[in-house]
């Protein structure tokens, strides 16, 4: 089931989410519905806060970035098969330099920018199944892994910004909160009394 994914302004968003155990309810189903909310908005990842559940889980599949020529043939091979379901996820390690890559969320449609990030991370979670996982993830994939924990801390890609450029998108924010923006996938805006 397609399920509408919640704008900026709404609270979830910057709730710091909780963790669920092996029997949160109807998890599978959850974990499908995300799947086929995100495929539906083209996305590449999917936080549980974002469709109004604040609980650690978000899902990825970076598989459209594999076609990216930019990206050398490793990345390009990386995240062809990059397709997770993350469950209680941690970071046990973060480094390298920062670096910079322009990146856009499904909750702020339409606003993209640049963003500074570790390259390298160390993480533990748990797969669907409720199997403990540890992986070493680099580029993109750590990227896209970045940008959906920040999600379940209550952080968007905005409040990573200088004020100056914070300033620069306030009114396209308040526009997105008040569903005053064309999307083709279903959300819900916290500023209007109607769901669409």
């Amino acid at each position: 089931m397609i399920l509408p994914i919640v704008a900026y302004g709404d609270p979830v968003l910057k709730r710091k989410a909780t963790e669920i155990a092996k029997d949160y309810p109807k998890l599978k189903e959850l974990i499908a519905n995300m799947y086929e909310t995100m495929y539906e908005a083209s996305g590449v990842g999917l936080a549980a806060p974002q469709i109004g559940v604040s609980i650690r889980l978000f899902i990825i599949d970076a598989s459209p970035f594999a076609e990216d020529e930019v990206l050398d043939e490793d990345e390009r091979e990386q995240l062809k098969d990059f397709k997770h379901t993350f469950i209680n996820p941690v970071i046990l390690e973060e480094s390298g330099d920062e670096w910079a890559f322009n990146e856009g969320c499904l909750s702020i449609p339409d606003v993209r920018e640049d963003v500074f990030r570790h390259p390298n991370i160390k993480i533990e979670y748990y797969d669907e199944n409720f199997k403990k996982q540890t992986h070493v993830l680099s580029g993109l994939s750590a990227r896209v892994f970045q940008h959906e924990y920040d999600h379940i801390e209550g952080v968007l890609f905005t409040d990573k910004l200088s004020s100056l450029k914070k300033r620069l998108i306030k009114g396209k924010l308040t526009n997105i909160s008040k569903g005053k923006i064309r999307v083709d996938y279903r959300m819900r805006f916290p500023l209007l009394k109607k769901k669409r």
